[in-house]
């Protein structure tokens, strides 16, 4: 009995000489890039004497905790060490895992088991649940490092009062209010190095080359690589382009080639004129999101048919690949291992001088924060008539004189 009493002690004692409790996750899909937040975050705060928690599965492991002390909830969480991140810091994706879990719209099927009789419509807010679960914890910050959706209930929570400092992360690079997200870097890097892989096929066998790659509502990740020579031209989800159009120029581009081929980069949320969105499944996530996929394919096709049009009678086949997760396994680059360990750093000064209700970004080369609530206020994609090329269906070569490092910025 004194022996349980006098460790009871001794945690009180570390208790109280805590700072605060910080709680982080990592939501929406997975990118290289978050293990180095993750990393920047807990050594910052450890260092500076708070706790930090790591709250697993994203917004999942939070609803799921049973708030008993004799609970098992290491599925939903753990206390994160200088060891336990710096053996994940340089690696890819999330070792607290993810998920695509929104607690404030919980289908009734998937409501904890805990939960269930307490919450009983077809559809549910949890979020009391989240709150008080945080309070049990003893949380005093939160950091949710995702995407809009993410971020978006970020944003509700601390619209509920809870203090929220966001990092930005998607590889679609289309966060509002900033001009970069962790991933991206690393998405456009292998998009350029497996696009320059394909086009020895691509040349050996004289055909167009079809890449299908990540953008739902935003083409950043096909812009940039064209715009860096990876591809001939690009199609994305801001301008519904024209299937014979794109056939004609492709066609022309492999004529001029010496190596009989040309490429063309598909966002996976382009569209056909006239056409819609292509999904590869009907089941919608807890976003709404149904998944995409399959675009590329139809592309491909659709050109293989048009192209004895544009080619003297003569069909040209096609090659076609979709990058998928490909662009996202694997370690961060160069950018994905430093920007999250800036961005971590600059939540913490965010906490040490007791702010919140903020997201973390990078503005014209610079870092700052901005109100949190710009996630839900505003879109982030490309300006068609700034940036694309409707008539070559590629990225306009402005001057590049004062333009933003990644060269389509945040305000365009």
């Amino acid at each position: 009995m004194g022996s349980n009493k006098s460790k009871k002690q001794n945690v009180m004692a570390e208790v109280k000489k805590t700072k605060g409790v910080i709680a982080i996750l990592t939501g929406g899909g997975d990118v290289p890039g978050l293990n180095p937040a993750i990393r920047a975050v807990t050594i910052r705060a450890n260092r500076e004497g708070y706790k930090v928690i790591g709250l697993r599965r994203g917004w999942a492991g939070i609803t799921e905790i049973i708030r008993d002390n004799k609970a098992d909830n290491s599925s939903c969480y753990q206390v994160l060490t200088d060891d336990i991140v710096n053996k994940a810091g340089r690696t890819g994706g999330t070792f607290l895992h993810t998920s695509r879990t929104r607690p404030s719209h919980m289908a009734k099927g998937n409501v904890p088991e805990h939960l269930k009789s307490t919450y009983t419509a077809e559809m549910n807010d949890l979020t009391p649940e989240v709150i008080k679960n945080l309070e049990w914890l003893g949380v005093d910050y939160l950091i949710p490092i995702g995407g809009d959706d993410t971020l978006s209930y970020g944003v509700h929570l601390y619209k509920k009062g809870v203090k929220v400092v966001a990092i930005p992360k998607t590889m679609d690079n289309d966060v509002p209010g900033t001009d970069y997200c962790i991933g991206f870097s690393t998405c456009v890097t292998r998009t350029i190095q497996m696009t320059n892989s394909l086009r020895t096929s691509a040349g050996s066998h004289e055909r167009l080359l079809v890449l299908e790659v990540f953008g739902r509502y935003a083409g950043f990740t096909a812009m940039l690589p064209t715009m860096a020579g990876a591809a001939n031209r690009c199609v994305i989800p801001e301008y519904e382009f024209d299937i014979d159009q794109l056939a004609r120029l492709l066609i022309e581009d492999r004529n001029h080639n010496p190596s009989r081929y040309s490429v063309v980069l598909v966002s996976e949320g382009a569209m056909f004129k006239g056409g819609q969105m292509i999904f590869s499944d009907q089941e919608k996530d807890a976003y709404g999101h149904a998944k995409l996929g399959g675009i590329g394919d139809l592309v491909a096709d659709k050109l293989k048919e048009l192209s004895p049009k544009y080619n003297k009678g003569k069909s040209i086949n096609c090659i076609t690949q979709k990058l998928g997760y490909m662009v996202r396994g694997g370690d961060p680059d160069a950018l994905d291992s430093i920007v999250p360990m800036a961005y971590g750093n600059l939540a913490l000064d965010l906490i040490l001088k007791g702010l919140h209700g903020r997201i973390v970004v990078l503005k014209n080369g610079r870092y700052d924060n901005v109100p949190i609530d710009v996630v839900t206020s505003s879109k982030k994609i490309v300006n068609v008539a700034e940036h694309y090329n409707t008539e070559r269906l590629r990225p306009f070569y402005h001057s590049f004189e004062m333009k933003p490092f990644l060269l389509m910025a945040s305000d365009d």
